[in-house]
């Protein structure tokens, strides 16, 4: 019986390089042949949202936590990882960015500015996150809680930064990075999170590839400098051309974005042309496509014959163009479009709510909207949706290869956290939480259920170093996990076997052969169909597999677009079915005392699969879905650990974990 409570040790993570050598031959210089597991979206209390709704944690804590050490959570909790990670990147809010913990500590440049004392005021006024989560009841968490998170308007504040300041709080985030940095080991990344909200989240972390002499000559760019990614792009830019070192942005939260994030118009309301996905897909490799914040592989509004669509959906489908409309507006961020007044380099926030205002004791301070524009909102609730998921924007992505020649979304898949408690975990019996007031309670499963687990970034790749990690998310040899460390092979080629998927040298056949995830396959004239070579090896630590699944996409000589899911490779004596569909693999969790058993499934999953709908003139794109069987969900766990009762029937209780490789694609 595998049986999981919550616990004050945070479970973690290791590298697989063990797991994978038996798949890999002895020699170590002519491909990876080690996966190594991290985390490029994470926030401290330097990130200004994470802070003034009660985060404490440090960059400094957040990577001795990822490495494996103990450190003090806001909440009072000893927390250690007992898994290392890998590596990471601390991607706190360029909007801010360290201002916050300055403010509170009395800073006089930041306590004469136009919204300092009155937001140093508000932030000392809110009570302990201890005190919030040791509330008596629920009715009092929701009371206390409800004033902390408040505090978030301080993120936004007019603290008239100054030039010195940005510079200094920026070497802070390079040389924390750096001191943790220990090659072979574990990686670190100085990055950040660029913020664009307008009519939707478009959100990006950024990751540099340099150490402090290439960072050092740059500064974070934030929506206070534009809305506008192309922007950002440009910023970016920029910095390859003049410093000689690369760096990459990452979109995330796609499902948030409301369809803007893979729109065929610009921000600016401009159809896209070659140039922009020219940029877009050399500055944006990667999609983050699973976090706390929901799942953004599909739904089942745009896959609905995918039975496995609806995992951690997050918000509502609209149902009308007016709904989506509504939903438009509630994401759109004055100003967006607009570079900020010369001088303090930030526009002015809108005012603290009137609940943070009134804890305070003060009124909120007045402050000028900007006025500005952004894209139009999307009102088709067929494009809302197609626009905001990977598998429909790889879809997209043929479309616009077909028109421009370039494919603008032509991206790897990861996963990763955007926790805000500067905890790097993603483990459902050990879930620590979106935010502060997420970290274990009894009262979090009835209000915050909406938050997922998730996830982790896997990276193929010959040794832990900061230049063959960002290589590896470079060229798109990654892979997503919404937590568990499933290790996945995935090789398309013309010629592999059946006897190669049993070959203990999978590895060494699929390089040679073919290509990997993330790359382009070749037409080979008189191949009748690619075949690809699959391997799927469970978490030592989690819970067996259920089955493979190749997901399918491709754009046919009218120019429509298809989608297709097929089982490739499953446990048990399970047959398809007259639908095509595989029989379920059964569950045996026990919601009483949250706990499964591996008495299903399987521990490993190969095979050499070709695609039986081929055509030659159509180009595709493939990748690979490993599913695993049914375990319980954090709130589950919650609710044995805490003896809770009469649980929201949403979400749900059993969830079925996973884990996307990128694509590999095909083109006539």
């Amino acid at each position: 019986m595998i049986k999981h409570g919550l616990t004050l040790i945070v479970t973690g993570v290791v590298s697989f390089a063990a797991l994978a050598a038996p798949y890999s031959p002895a020699v170590r210089d002519t491909f990876p042949d080690n996966v190594y597991w991290g985390d490029t979206h994470l926030h401290t209390f330097l990130s200004g949202d994470a802070y003034s709704m009660g985060n404490s944690v440090t960059p400094d804590e957040a990577y001795r936590f990822a490495r494996g050490e103990t450190v003090r959570a806001t909440g009072g909790e000893d927390v250690r990882l007992q898994r290392p990670l890998d590596f990471l990147m601390v991607a706190d809010h360029a909007e801010n960015i360290g201002v916050l913990p300055r403010l509170v500590a009395g800073d006089a440049k930041l306590m004469a500015s136009p919204h300092g004392k009155y937001f140093a005021d508000m932030l000392k006024a809110r009570l302990s996150l201890p005190e919030v989560l040791s509330s008596a009841d629920q009715e009092e968490f929701n009371k206390t809680g409800g004033v902390l998170m408040a505090a978030k308007g301080a993120w936004k504040g007019d603290y008239a930064i100054d030039k010195t300041m940005a510079r200094e709080i920026w070497n802070e985030v390079i040389d924390v990075a750096e001191k943790y940095n220990d090659p072979g080991n574990f990686t670190t990344f100085a990055g950040y999170e660029y913020s664009s909200a307008a009519f939707g989240m478009l959100h990006r972390n950024v990751l540099f590839a340099g150490g402090p002499e290439q960072t050092r000559q740059t500064m974070p760019f934030s929506h206070y400098d534009s809305y506008d990614p192309e922007d950002l792009w440009a910023h970016l830019e920029e910095y390859q051309t003049r410093v000689g070192s690369d760096v990459m942005s990452i979109p995330h939260n796609s499902n948030l974005s409301v369809g803007q994030m893979f729109n065929p118009l610009t921000f600016k309301n401009k159809p896209i042309d070659a140039g922009y996905a020219r940029t877009r897909a050399s500055i944006e490799p990667l999609l983050e496509v699973t976090q706390i914040k929901g799942d953004s592989e599909t739904h089942p509004f745009i896959s609905p014959d995918d039975e496995f669509a609806d995992y951690e959906s997050f918000g509502k489908v609209p149902a009308a163009p007016q709904e989506v409309g509504k939903a438009a507006s509630k994401n759109t961020a004055k100003g967006a479009g607009k570079k900020t007044a010369k001088g303090t380099g930030k526009t002015p926030a809108k005012g603290a709510s009137k609940k943070t205002a009134k804890a305070a004791g003060k009124k909120p301070p007045t402050k000028k909207g900007a006025q500005g524009v952004g894209p139009n909102p999307v009102t088709d609730p067929t494009d809302y949706m197609n626009q905001s998921y990977a598998r429909s924007a790889l879809k997209l992505g043929l479309s616009h290869q077909a028109k421009l020649g370039t494919n603008p979304f032509k991206f790897g898949m990861i996963g990763s956290t955007d926790s805000h408690t500067g905890l790097a975990t993603a483990d459902e019996d050990n879930f620590w939480g979106k935010m502060g007031t997420n970290e274990p309670s009894p009262f979090r499963a009835y209000t915050m259920g909406m938050f997922g687990s998730a996830g982790y970034a896997a990276v193929w790749a010959r040794e832990n170093t900061r230049e063959a990690i960002f290589t590896a998310l470079k060229r798109k040899e990654v892979y997503g996990s919404t937590g568990p460390r499933i290790t996945v092979r995935f090789f398309g080629g013309w010629d592999y076997t059946d006897d190669d998927a049993e070959s203990p040298t999978l590895a060494a056949i699929g390089y040679a052969g073919g290509v990997p995830m993330g790359s382009d396959l070749s037409a080979a004239p008189g191949r009748d169909a690619p075949t690809f070579l699959i391997r799927a090896a469970k978490d030592p630590e989690h819970a067996n597999l259920d089955r493979v699944q190749v997901i399918k996409g491709w754009r046919d000589k009218r120019g429509k677009l298809h989608e297709k899911v097929y089982d490739v490779a499953w446990s048990g004596e399970r047959e398809i079915d007259k639908d095509g569909k595989l029989p379920s693999v059964g569950s045996t969790v026990d919601l009483a005392t949250a706990s499964y058993t591996n008495a299903i499934g399987t521990a490993e999953l190969s095979v050499n699969w070709r695609d039986p709908d081929f055509n030659r003139k159509e180009a595709a794109f493939y990748y690979v879905r490993v599913i695993q069987i049914p375990t319980p969900r954090w709130n589950t766990y919650d609710a044995a650990f805490y003896g809770l009762k009469d649980l929201p029937s949403s979400p749900p209780s059993v969830i079925e974990e996973r884990a996307y490789s990128s694509p590999i694609w095909y083109t006539p």
